[in-house]
């Protein structure tokens, strides 16, 4: 009996024993390194307890039982067990690199690698970078932190969206690259940021695999998704911000304005305007009353969770941007919805879908152009006042000297009035179905669906006599744009491994792509009562003038793509990797005998770390070379490029009666075909001290073939000048990219202080090869008013090249005028000292258009992105910068009216012998000093301080009282400075034009935004 007693005491004693609920805290780092993971896995063994570290790396798991086995696991690292004894405060768990240490999963196409085996040139930007950026527009989070990747701004303008060019500017037309959301095209500017998992992307030959499309590189969006049996996670992000402009131009106030001015009118023999300049003062800084500070709210909210079986994320957003001119007449906000849901409907089926809905409403401002807000702004007189005696807005003199164009600012905006809207879903539904072991089949449909609304009111004006902006007749135009595509896949993938050491995978699939739009446009005139609050076309009630058409409406024909595509993937012992890749495609865009293509690549890798004779213990720990060569195309070509089309006009005789008809537009060419990217690339990817130092090389040399030029002259009487028409278009370019890329990372830990440091470098050399139309250039860009084009495509020189006059200084004195060729064909018969020299580049002894050379370029020599990220205990600290060094820009935000205002740097004009051998003399007379050359060309080379953060994360101990796992505030501060020589708003000004884009017409600056922060997860 008595020995029942004591198995009962022991059993209730090793029931007590078992049932005891634990608490865990403590602190997941690297081994080797100490440095912090962020976002590591902590989960019992077989149950459902799960949490994740902060960003410090720490960790509390409660309601443990004592004997439970913890899982500790993260990407890249050995999964770490701990078995539960007793409470634990200060758990220090050290993940060990896996052998495999680089098999990160990277997406590389319709499949994905292991980071360690990609053979081509591929950037991955991970969610943690794209949280610390937090930029507006997921474009942003490219800026600096990819080598060979420039993004640009199209304007400082909300919701302007970005260009985004891949080792450089290949082709005449279009050099976007291609962009897919989760399998399927998208597009970057309308995504929410926050929802981005990754962003990948292939520069080189990798990108064979979409064919048609990869020329200009591929980037690939994978958005965040659930994790499986983790417990519902809610996330909730918010900031707010103030804008303001990042730079001003220096501008004459009211005295110097007038000083200047009555000097150029005693050069030029006449009375002078301002006799008495003691009360004019400064005057009116038009900058200051054009520029506001401008708000900014970025709001977003999250949940995410999943069982064995179920994996779900749901998200919405919001952000509102006022614009730093005219506030709300030139701002923006986006609203996001997303749904991502994925169910093993058995070991063999996974479904899973993403849907994603997008609210987008912008209004805007006339920009980057001669007559914009800021061209008024940077052109009005000072001593003019922003209201006249009666409270009106002051009215730009309407004389001579004054510009046509040129208006007040002020009332420019408030007379502004324009809308627009979109709506899209878009999204996609995926089938994975395994039927045996090795072998998984893919089916994909992915679509876009967007209806766009836009509408605009031109109100009854009066600026002036001969005004341009002079409004006579009110009217109101509105439109209405349907958008739809689809893409669906369908591909197999057998994965297998022969032998030991023979691993073989195989892609092989189909795609069929399909694109649709139509629209509608109508104008109304005669709006009631002047106003935008009754500018609509059903309230317009007067008829249109005489000629005049004032609705329509188009649908184009359907765009199809059906492709065909194969990858086969080779590794030999992990050391040796093969890969070899081929699509077909077929386009709507060509003819019948052109619209096949054939691509295909060759991508070769060698790690050399994993060879017998490579020395383990060295500072070296992985080494791989690889290389890649292989031919893509880029699909540009317009819906009617070749076939006839009756866009044309024509006058025809009926009945001894002349009537207006349609003719045949321009000359259509069933001859065009694909432009041809050609890809070559060699790099190696290296990591030493412990894995804390990454180093990655490639140097690249591109080649783009067949580049369609426009109106290419042929027989006259083809009718290629005929009204309507226009001569063929035809493959007759050739441009080269060449050049290298080098990205460096660091980091280590001391202690409790982390850091991480990061820098790439690329130089690129751009050349045109072949211009194959009738004058060996295509001319492209304005300058002033009714000068010749400065921009060229031109043999020898890199795209978009400026043209025109060399400047070669100032004539000093009437000796020198006498001693150089005359200047007397360029227009103006007069030269007198203190006018700009010009070279005689032709030598012939006299100077005209002929001289003209090439004078400066807008593609740098070097583009380079740092970053910093620091941290101790729970303040962290990150800095992201990039520059750009060798480029040039066009200044052509300057009217050369002798009456408008001027930058101060004509201050140090020349006065007299001696005095400028830079800046010429101020004068009423005729010129030829306002021609373009060198004088208008700066050099935009910059440095810019991107983003500075400063965060702070409360203790675990204060977020278990608060039951939250996360809270953090930061302090944030965007384009803060930016070191340059250039005069303008903005040296990264980019009209996105692959010619013209260096000209620089009055670049809406991009703000300066100071903003406060939270992000909390529950």
């Amino acid at each position: 009996m008595k020995s029942n007693y004591l198995l009962i005491y022991f059993l209730l004693i090793s029931t007590f024993g078992f049932s005891q609920i634990l608490d865990l805290r403590g602190t997941v780092k690297e081994s080797g390194t100490n440095v912090p993971i962020a976002g590591a896995n902590i989960k019992v063994k077989n149950g459902q307890l799960f949490t994740t570290s902060n960003f410090d790396g720490t960790f509390v798991l409660k309601g443990v039982h004592k004997g439970e086995t913890i899982l500790v696991s993260f990407l890249g690292f050995k999964t770490y067990e701990y078995v539960v004894s007793s409470s634990q405060d200060n758990l220090s768990i050290s993940l060990v690199e896996d052998k495999n240490a680089l098999e990160q999963v990277v997406v590389v196409g319709y499949s994905s690698k292991k980071k360690k085996d990609v053979t081509g040139a591929v950037s991955v930007v991970a969610s943690k970078t794209i949280e610390e950026l937090r930029p507006i527009q997921a474009s942003q989070a490219l800026q600096g932190t990819v080598s060979g990747v420039t993004v640009n701004a199209a304007s400082g303008a909300p919701g302007s969206g970005f260009s985004i060019n891949i080792r450089g500017i290949s082709s005449n037309s279009n050099n976007q690259p291609y962009v897919l959301i989760d399998g399927y095209e998208g597009d970057l500017n309308l995504l929410n940021p926050s929802d981005v998992e990754s962003i990948t992307v292939l520069k080189d030959a990798q990108a064979a695999v979409y064919g048609s499309v990869g020329a200009n590189g591929v980037i690939i969006v994978t958005t965040k998704q659930g994790k499986k049996n983790s417990r519902p996670k809610v996330s909730f992000e918010s900031s707010f911000g103030m804008q303001e402009t990042s730079k001003k131009m220096r501008l004459l106030n009211a005295t110097e304005y007038a000083l200047l001015l009555n000097e150029s009118y005693a050069n030029g023999g006449q009375a002078l305007p301002y006799p008495d300049v003691s009360n004019l003062g400064k005057g009116t800084d038009w900058q200051d009353e054009v520029f506001r500070s401008a708000m900014l709210y970025n709001n977003n909210l999250s949940i995410s969770g999943g069982t064995d079986k179920i994996i779900y994320s749901f998200s919405g957003s919001n952000v509102k941007q006022d614009g730093i001119i005219g506030l709300d007449k030139s701002g923006f906000d986006r609203s996001n919805a997303r749904v991502s849901v994925a169910v093993d409907l058995s070991d063999k089926f996974n479904l899973s879908t993403n849907l994603m809905y997008t609210d987008f409403n912008r209004q805007s401002l006339n920009e980057n152009g001669i007559g914009s807000v800021l061209f008024n702004a940077i052109n009005a007189p000072s001593t003019l006042s922003v209201y006249d005696n009666l409270g009106n807005y002051t009215l730009i003199p309407d004389t001579p000297g004054y510009g046509n164009e040129v208006i007040n600012p002020l009332a420019q905006i408030e007379n502004t009035y324009n809308s627009y809207n979109q709506k899209k879903i878009n999204g996609n539904i995926v089938l994975q179905i395994k039927p045996f072991k090795d072998f998984k089949i893919t089916t994909r449909y992915g679509f876009n669906s967007a209806n766009s609304v836009g509408k605009s009111f031109s109100k009854e004006l009066f600026y002036g006599t001969g005004k341009v902006f002079n409004v006579t007749r009110n009217s109101v135009s509105q439109n209405a744009i349907r958008y739809s595509d689809f893409t669906y896949d369908l591909f197999g993938e057998y994965e297998k491994t022969f032998l030991e050491n023979h691993k073989v995978k195989l892609t092989v699939g189909g795609t069929l792509i399909e694109k649709n739009e139509e629209g509608l446009f109508a104008t109304g005139y005669d709006v009631p009562y002047n106003s935008w609050d009754y500018a609509d076309i059903q309230l317009a009630n007067g008829a249109p003038p005489d000629g005049v058409i004032p609705n329509g409406s188009y649908k184009n024909a359907p765009y199809k793509k059906p492709s065909l595509f194969t990858t086969i993937d080779y590794n030999f012992k992990e050391k040796y990797l093969l890969s070899f890749i081929f699509r077909r495609d077929q386009s709507s865009h060509f003819a019948k005998n052109n619209s096949v293509a054939y691509f295909k690549s060759f991508l070769g890798g060698w790690i050399v770390s994993e060879e017998d004779f490579f020395n383990k213990e060295s500072l070296v720990n992985f080494l791989k070379i690889r290389g890649s060569y292989g031919t893509l195309g880029n699909d540009v070509a317009g819906l009617s490029d070749y076939r006839s089309v009756l866009s044309g006009e024509a006058t025809y005789v009926f009945d001894n009666t002349l009537v207006n008809g349609v003719a045949i537009g321009r000359i259509p060419n069933e001859k065009i075909k694909w432009e041809t990217g050609e890809k070559l690339d060699v790099g190696f990817d290296l990591k030493a001290f412990d894995n804390k130092l990454e180093l990655i090389a490639d140097y690249f040399n591109d080649i783009r073939s067949d580049l369609l030029i426009q109106n290419v002259p042929v027989s006259g009487i083809s009718g290629g000048y005929a009204p309507g028409s226009g001569n063929p278009t035809l493959n007759a370019g050739k441009v080269r990219n060449r050049g290298a890329e080098i990205t460096l990372n660091y980091k280590s830990n001391v202690n409790k202080f982390k850091y991480e440091l990061g820098v790439n470098v690329t130089k690129i050399q751009n050349e045109v090869l072949e211009v194959n139309n009738a004058t060996g250039y295509q001319e492209s860009g304005a300058f002033g008013i009714g000068q010749l084009p400065p921009t060229r495509m031109q043999v020898g020189q890199p795209i978009g090249v400026f043209y025109g006059l060399q400047a070669d200084g100032i004539f000093q004195n009437q000796a020198e005028i006498d001693a150089h060729p005359s200047q007397s064909g360029l227009g103006s018969t007069v030269t007198s000292p203190g006018d700009i020299r010009y070279k005689d580049i032709d030598g012939n002894g006299k100077i005209d258009f002929n001289d003209r050379t090439f004078i400066g370029k807008p593609i740098a020599d070097y583009t380079l992105g740092f970053n910093l990220n620091l941290g101790y205990k729970n303040i962290d600290f990150i800095a992201y910068s990039y520059a750009s060094i060798g480029n040039d820009l066009i200044r052509n935000y300057e009217r050369t009216e002798n009456k408008l205002n001027k930058l101060d740097y004509v201050l140090d004009r020349w006065t007299g012998e001696g005095t400028s051998n830079t800046v010429p003399r101020v004068t009423t007379g005729a010129t030829n000093n306002n021609l373009f050359s060198s004088y208008f060309v700066e050099d935009a080379s910059f440095l810019r301080i991107q983003n500075i953060q400063l965060g702070y994360s409360l203790s675990q101990n204060v977020l278990e009282k608060l039951n939250l796992a996360k809270l953090r505030f930061y302090l944030s501060a965007n384009n803060i400075y930016t070191f340059t020589k250039y005069r303008g708003f903005d040296p990264t000004a980019n009209t996105g034009n692959p010619i013209s884009g260096g000209i620089d017409y009055g670049f809406y600056p991009q703000p300066r935004i100071y903003s406060f922060g939270l992000n909390v997860n529950f």
